[in-house]
């Protein structure tokens, strides 16, 4: 359990949001009276919670899926909305006051209303941190927020109506999948997770600081691989020419290389 409310901090943050969050659950519980809305920011969020913390569910959860992603219940409570709806209600009841004579505030009751959203958005802004100060976080090269050199390498071995394989660097394997759902790899995600343990003879020829053909063309091959992209930065020991390698070109500092010895057929054009 001592795991499942660390998650649980660690989601949250600084924690005055989940303050905001209580505050806003017991303003609602009190004044909200519609029955969807109740259902919707009262008692789904309440259930959510009651199942987060229990024992007996995090222990079956942790023993099905890893650990690391027991936080992911918590993406199900709808924080922001009934914060936000939280919010628009108290100033919506300003507002009605306002309209039947019965404000706190005669003849300020417009400026008591733009005081009171004022003062909530400070209380969230300050309820956080600006999310992209984190060096997670950088600007986007282009619309599909994936490196350049992975749209350029794909569309470079982009063989139109078929799928090709290509072994890629590891700080490229993520990008590719996302653009490209037909530019397949022998190995994906499970290959850059660390705590995963996993080994691939042909993974370890293509990081080593020097890359020794003699070992990595035979892998390459026995992947089935139509193309292999290799850092331009990094030692080669061999000739690609002797193993039969093409070299395609250079993209963005990383170099093309085609294999013959893997056949790739070019659909023939459909007839009408």
């Amino acid at each position: 359990m001592d795991n499942v409310f660390y998650l649980f901090r660690e989601y949250m943050g600084t924690g005055l949001i989940v303050i905001w969050y209580l505050i806003a659950l017991i303003y609602l519980w009190v004044r909200e009276k519609r029955k969807e809305i109740r259902v919707l920011f009262l008692y789904m969020p309440v259930f959510l919670l009651l199942l987060y913390f229990n024992p007996l569910f995090a222990r079956l959860v942790y023993r099905m899926a890893e650990g690391e992603i027991y936080y992911r219940i918590l993406w199900l409570l709808p924080v922001t909305a009934v914060i936000a709806y939280a919010c628009v209600r108290a100033g919506g009841q300003i507002a009605a006051r306002r309209a039947s004579g019965e404000s706190l505030f005669p003849g300020r009751s417009r400026l008591a209303g733009a005081l009171f959203s004022l003062c909530a958005a400070a209380i969230i802004a300050v309820s956080g941190s600006f999310i992209y100060s984190s060096p997670l976080f950088f600007p986007a090269e282009n619309l599909c927020h994936v490196p350049d050199s992975v749209i350029a390498i794909c569309e470079r071995i982009n063989v139109p109506g078929r799928e090709v394989m290509a072994v890629f660097p590891l700080e490229l394997v993520q990008y590719v999948r996302q653009y490209s759902p037909v530019t397949c790899m022998p190995y994906g995600r499970e290959m850059t997770v660390d705590r995963w343990n996993r080994y691939s003879p042909l993974v370890d020829a293509m990081e080593q600081e020097v890359i020794e053909l003699e070992r990595l063309v035979p892998l390459v091959r026995e992947a089935s691989c139509h193309y292999c992209i290799l850092p331009g930065d990094r030692k080669i020991v061999g000739d690609p020419e002797t193993y039969g390698w093409i070299r395609l070109g250079e993209t963005h500092g990383y170099v093309i290389y085609r294999d013959p010895a893997m056949e790739l057929v070019i659909p023939a054009p459909e007839q009408e």
